[in-house]
């Protein structure tokens, strides 16, 4: 059986919750290992966490799940790149402005997941969903590159990558587009076993303007 470990983050920014975790406890899918883990909204806990999650799991697929407040979509991410530049402080109050995830490692890493494989499966379930090509540079990102670098270095044999979750209309944020916790948990469930399924992504248009 297929061991899949999926991570998502504490709540941040004085939000009381995080859709991005909530989702991955209510997440299902028949068939595979799910292994659930919560990572810290901190940037030198985050990746401390993940690796150890990692280790004693031995996953076949890591999915690492965040929130992105304010998108409509589930969007799997493509890049993740060597910086960290916070807007504001993670929860233990760092606030890094311009520094590398990982001394010395590359600019960016592409994700091993088929990201557009899974936006197409995702949409087919009726869910919105879009590629995003960009993670920022909070602690979603220096997860992502963390987890990539990681794979590259010393698990060359495990696929992994990230995907961004709106707000939950659960949380009642005024104006922000939001999605039911149980629509984000299904499609973390759709994205999940598509990843597993599948090796090798779609090869159709998924980019953006801007």
């Amino acid at each position: 059986m297929t061991t899949v470990l999926l991570t998502g983050f504490e709540p941040f920014g004085g939000d009381a919750a995080n859709p991005s975790w909530d989702a991955v406890e209510l997440a299902d899918v028949p068939g595979v290992n799910l292994v659930k883990q919560l990572l810290p909204c901190g940037f030198d806990a985050s990746v401390t966490v993940l690796r150890k999650a990692v280790e004693a799991a031995d996953p076949d697929l890591v999915i690492a799940v965040g929130l992105a407040g304010g998108r409509e979509a589930i969007t799997p991410e493509r890049v993740a790149i060597n910086l960290d530049d916070a807007r504001i402080p993670d929860n233990s109050g760092r606030s890094p402005v311009d520094e590398p995830v990982v001394d010395g490692g590359p600019a960016a890493y592409f994700t091993g997941l088929p990201v557009k494989a899974g936006v197409a499966a995702l949409r087919a379930a009726g869910l919105p969903a879009a590629v995003s090509h960009t993670a920022g540079t909070f602690v979603c990102n220096h997860v992502f590159y963390g987890l990539m670098h990681l794979i590259a270095t010393e698990r060359p044999g495990l696929r992994g990558g990230f995907v961004h979750v709106p707000y939950s209309s659960e949380m009642a944020v005024p104006d922000a587009p939001s999605l039911p916790l149980r629509a984000i948990a299904d499609g973390l469930a759709v994205l999940t076993r598509t990843c597993v399924d599948t090796s090798d992504d779609l090869a159709v248009t998924g980019g953006t303007l801007h």
